[in-house]
């Protein structure tokens, strides 16, 4: 859904006001003391306007959100965390369909109007998953551009039949194949990169794969996605989610490895958390690599955190990443909203005339202090509609 909209007396990126003039859902005219008889129009009351934020790396089946405070189980690795996930799916009744909404309306109410998600395909949920956020895709579809992630969270090479699963998710209409830790989960590298690269191949559809691995078993996958992705030709079609090892603080490790990842147009995506090595938003940007962010799991078995707030996603950047001065901050919101477009490959985003009509207005002086004091959002724009207002979505959530 399209609409035509003049929203009056903001301030993109923190410019001076002036007005906004949207006609079937774009950007037409960016103008002080414009004129547009017969359109609706909003006061925007002098506030900051960013464009939408973008998630570019969460998991919508599996959110807790709406379903109460859960005592987390957990454990320290890796795999307890898959294995208690696995679990709980049935005894808590996690419906993705349901759980996938709710997160989804929530992201909105933050601003957000873009999302990449991984959903699961394993022995265990099998389709479900994919099913359930199909749904939900197709059901928010005028409110929320959304990518999926055919992601085999709990193995593929070790557990049998999850090949054919991701092949069949992949048909029903999965964007991204997804992989995860070829050594450390599957224990065979080139098994689990065959699979992943070969349906990419089929399908002719981009890799998101996460790597959680360190030091020098992460390099070692590394150089496997970075060998396959140059000889399939598939620069700028993939994207290392987590990449620990490029935090590591041997630069003979890392160098190497950015240098071929910048060669390719591999894409990053991170999510900024403080118990592992991350890698360097600032020497990323520098050499040209695509940088996105996400909240990975929100309130889900993994763990008890998280909002679904780009903006708080932006500090945790900014705190993880050393950034103190205005320009740095800026970087980090960046990140998570010009860097998700492109790693997304949104079309027509941003604030300039010909783009389509996704911002959010927050009661804030500048970028930096938006990021530094995260303020409701007064108002969210998608397409030129109106979604949110006063922090309340006008979307409903099951």
């Amino acid at each position: 859904m399209t609409n035509d909209l003049l929203l009056r007396n903001v301030r993109p990126m923190g410019t001076a006001a002036l007005d906004l003039l949207i006609r079937e859902g774009r950007i037409v005219v960016l103008e002080p003391g414009l004129q547009a008889p017969g359109i609706a129009e909003e006061d925007g009351r002098g506030l900051l306007a960013l464009p939408g934020f973008v998630e570019a790396h969460t998991h919508l089946d599996k959110s807790l959100w709406g379903m109460g405070w859960r005592r987390h189980q957990a454990g320290p690795r890796l795999i307890d965390k898959i294995e208690t996930e696995r679990r709980l799916k049935k005894e808590w009744d996690i419906d993705p369909a349901r759980q996938s909404a709710r997160q989804l309306v929530q992201s909105l109410r933050m601003g957000t109007t873009a999302i990449r998600t991984h959903v699961d395909v394993d022995d265990a949920v099998r389709l479900a998953g994919m099913e359930g956020v199909l749904l939900t895709r197709d059901g928010y579809a005028d409110v929320m551009d959304m990518e999926i992630v055919v992601f085999p969270q709990s193995g593929l090479m070790i557990r049998p039949g999850v090949a054919a699963l991701m092949e069949e998710a992949m048909r029903m209409g999965g964007d991204i194949v997804g992989g995860l830790d070829p050594c450390g989960i599957d224990r065979d590298p080139k098994g689990h990169l065959d699979v992943v690269f070969g349906l990419a191949e089929a399908f002719g559809k981009p890799v998101d794969i996460h790597l959680h691995e360190p030091g020098q078993l992460g390099a070692f996958s590394l150089e496997l996605i970075i060998e396959r992705t140059r000889a399939l030709g598939m620069q700028g079609q993939v994207t290392v989610s987590h990449a620990f090892c490029l935090g590591d603080p041997d630069p003979a490790l890392v160098k190497p490895l950015l240098e071929a990842i910048a060669e390719l147009d591999i894409a990053i995506a991170t999510t900024a958390p403080a118990s592992r090595p991350v890698p360097s938003a600032q020497i990323l940007r520098q050499m040209g690599i695509r940088l996105c962010a996400g909240s990975d799991g929100i309130r889900d078995t993994w763990g008890p955190y998280g909002n679904a707030d780009m903006l708080e996603r932006a500090m945790l950047l900014g705190l993880r990443n050393n950034f103190r001065r205005d320009e740095d901050v800026e970087l980090a919101l960046d990140i998570c909203t010009r860097g998700g477009a492109e790693v997304m490959a949104l079309q027509d985003y941003g604030l300039q005339p010909g783009c389509w009509a996704d911002l959010v207005l927050v009661d804030a002086e500048t970028v930096a202090e938006a990021v530094a004091a995260r303020p409701s959002r007064a108002l969210v724009v998608k397409h030129g509609r109106v979604v949110v207002r006063d922090g309340a979505a006008l979307i409903e959530a099951p």
